[in-house]
């Protein structure tokens, strides 16, 4: 391959550090780019025929993520094809994730980066995998890339449902100036800019944001944010030095039990135990850089980062103890850090040309985590406190070797070795464990023909248990004993796709998948343990499609359907609770039409089984966002910003289980518990350019 071609490589190709030790270039093709210079893509970089190795990859630009209608920044990952992302808490807490037939709770097994760094976070105090991305400054979004199923030798834990990569731009073109106020107590300020200093430039971006909800309990979140990153392009090496701060705390509104709002005992916008809350905050140093020579690209990423959350929730609220209340806060405390380094190169055997990239990645965390019993957040008993360390190496090689004019394929392997410590307040559940894994990764891709490709994709993957349930013997709120549980759980994937341009201006992709877990393994923070479940399957399909016409309208439609079940017999049934099945949106824009613009975004969220058996299930869900804007000359414009603007009272998610209203029985009574979805709301923006 000459340099050209590398250069263009490095555009399909995204190269990812934590400095904790796990290192992770990123998403080979649309699935990630390199986070070092700015970024250049045609006109619809959708259109991935000739360079995509499945179906499921893609690339949301800047424009689109701009046009979208965000209650919070989380929910722009939902321009992923069949990403739900919904909240059942405060604002400040980490959003809740559905995609591939999985409740993914608050990120596993979707591994989520943003400018390389690794959000979810392993052995947390809440649950594995926590990703919160309330630090994200959507207006310094470049782009957002994805791929699904464990079919890339470049990503390790948490990706065996899918990967997101999110890059911040190096430099703006004009300065931003933003103020938006709203309904609900919404109040938000921004300002950004980029200057050259020297052979680089400087971004800088501080964004302050508070929001009570529509709740009974205002939810007072009170958020600060600040970006600062400099960057330079000196020819064949490029680098980046980012530093970022955020912090937040707010009060929320957990779940409620359907019987108390139909009995009148809670409103359907109240909460039980008005105390509920937390506070979180994160700082993070990071680096990339890039260097292209005659012998290929090499890419490094280095991150270190604090993070610090304190979390009080009451799900349960007289169950376990009627006098004082069940409130617990979860505590979690830690540094990671990551470096991720890999090569790409490619040579000519025998007139076949063969592109090679290798990877390593490691990653380091120090945690300190904890569960309390608490009353009104103060504390009343220790369940247990662990200090955590946990280490990994990943390494990786992977080839795409084009065969003949129409057929190619892509061939990796990786390999993951986990380290982990646990010193525990209690003797028994300390200890030390060791783990490794080895997954396969193929794709087969024929064509194009009539600009269609088709896809077969196999791939092995993986995520990692809480480090506290590796070596825990002795439950520690009942005292019972338990079995440890293995620290890496194997995914299989099986897919087949097709992806199509053949009518102009329209991208269309298609596939069906399979993924196997060998066991679903949760540690519950809410308890303190980790329960094994079962072997799981889901099957479904997913179709996308991305119509532009012309320069003025966009239209955006996906929609998935999945079949998740325990794989094993078992007579409680073999549904998976909360695992989504039907998910569908619809969003289009439209802009260029002189100074109006706007859009519209419809989602469905389908019904979903709460309990084994099925004999209890969610409702479906359908919400509607929306905007239109003005632009008053060429530097300021003024955007209304509309969302459920159908006012619908509909859930934002559900769960089935026993919990204890005051003057039930003390067994407590098996009931929905539900978070609303908030109610119709107006925010008015105004946007300076300078």
């Amino acid at each position: 391959m000459n340099l050209n071609k590398i250069t263009e490589l490095t555009t399909q190709i995204q190269f990812f550090v934590c400095v904790s030790l796990t290192l992770i270039p990123y998403m080979a093709n649309a699935a990630g780019v390199p986070t070092l210079k700015d970024i250049i893509i045609r006109a619809n970089a959708r259109e991935l025929i000739g360079t995509a190795s499945s179906a499921n990859e893609g690339t949301v630009l800047k424009q689109q993520l701009d046009a979208r209608t965000v209650y919070r920044p989380g929910e722009l990952l939902e321009t992923v094809p069949g990403l739900i992302v919904t909240q059942h808490s405060g604002e400040g807490k980490a959003n809740q994730y559905f995609l591939r037939g999985f409740n993914l709770d608050h990120g596993t097994d979707l591994r989520i980066t943003v400018d390389g760094m690794l959000v979810n976070q392993r052995s947390h105090g809440h649950g594995q995998g926590w990703a919160d991305t309330n630090f994200i400054i959507p207006e310094l979004m470049g782009n957002l890339q994805y791929l699904k199923g464990p079919y890339y030798a470049n990503q390790g834990d948490f990706s065996s449902a899918g990967a997101v990569s999110m890059s911040y731009v190096d430099k703006l073109p004009k300065g931003i100036a933003s103020y938006g106020i709203g309904q609900q107590g919404f109040m938000r300020g921004l300002v950004t800019k980029s200057h050259e200093v020297g052979a680089g430039n400087v971004l800088y971006a501080v964004e302050l944001l508070t929001k009570d909800g529509p709740w009974i309990k205002h939810e007072d979140f009170k958020k600060f944010n600040a970006v600062l990153r400099y960057s330079q392009d000196t020819g064949s090496t490029k680098f980046n030095v980012t530093a970022m701060g955020y912090g937040g705390n707010w009060n929320s509104t957990d779940q409620i039990p359907a019987r108390g709002v139909a009995t009148g005992f809670v409103p359907r916008l109240g909460a039980i135990d008005p105390s509920s809350g937390g506070e979180s905050h994160r700082f993070s140093l990071s680096s990339a850089l890039q260097h292209i020579s005659r012998f290929g690209i090499t890419q490094m990423n280095l991150y270190t980062l604090h993070s610090n959350l304190a979390l009080f929730s009451n799900f349960t609220y007289f169950l376990d103890d009627p006098v004082k209340g069940d409130q617990f806060s979860q505590i979690d405390k830690r540094f990671q850090s990551a470096m991720n380094i890999n090569h790409l190169w490619s040579n000519t055997i025998k007139g076949i040309e063969v592109e090679h990239m290798v990877g390593v990645q490691f990653q380091n965390d120090v945690i300190n985590n904890g569960l309390l019993s608490t009353k009104e957040r103060q504390t009343l008993s220790t369940t247990r406190k662990d200090h955590i360390n946990q280490n990994s190496i990943g390494i990786y090689y992977q080839n795409s070797i084009q065969w003949f004019e129409k057929f190619r394929s892509v061939a990796g392997v990786r390999s993951d070795f986990y380290w982990f410590d646990v010193n525990s307040n209690l003797s028994a559940n300390s200890g030390n464990r060791y783990d490794s894994m080895t997954n396969p990764k193929l794709s087969l891709i024929f064509g194009p023909w009539q600009q269609t490709e088709l896809y077969f994709n196999y791939g092995g993957g993986f995520h990692s248990n809480d480090a506290r349930g590796t070596t825990s013997t002795i439950d520690p709120k009942s005292g019972d004993p338990v079995q440890p549980v293995s620290p890496l759980v194997r995914s299989t994937g099986y897919e087949v796709g097709v992806r199509t341009g053949i009518v102009p201006g329209l991208q269309a992709s298609f596939a069906l998948f399979r993924l196997d877990m060998a066991s679903e393994l949760l540690f519950v923070g809410d308890a303190g343990t980790t329960e094994a479940t079962r072997p799981s399957k889901r099957e479904g399909f997913e179709v996308s499609l991305f119509y532009k016409p012309n320069d003025w309208l966009t239209v955006d439609v996906d929609y998935a359907l999945a079949r998740a079940r325990f794989s094993d017999s078992d007579p409680t049934g073999d549904h998976i609770p909360g695992a989504i099945q039907g998910v569908g949106k619809l969003a289009v824009s439209v802009d260029n039409l002189g100074p109006f613009f706007g859009n519209l975004q419809m989602r469905y969220f389908g019904k979903r089984p709460l309990i084994e058996n099925n004999s209890v299930q969610s409702d479906q869900t359908v919400t509607l966002n929306g905007q239109i804007g003005y632009k008053i000359g060429k530097n300021v414009q003024m955007t209304l910003q509309g969302f459920n603007l159908l006012n619908t009272h509909a859930h934002a998610i559900d769960y089935y289980y026993t919990s204890r209203l005051p003057g039930e029985p003390a067994a407590g009574v098996s009931d929905v518990h539900f978070h609303p979805i908030e109610s119709r709301s107006l925010r008015v923006n105004w946007i300076a350019n300078f």
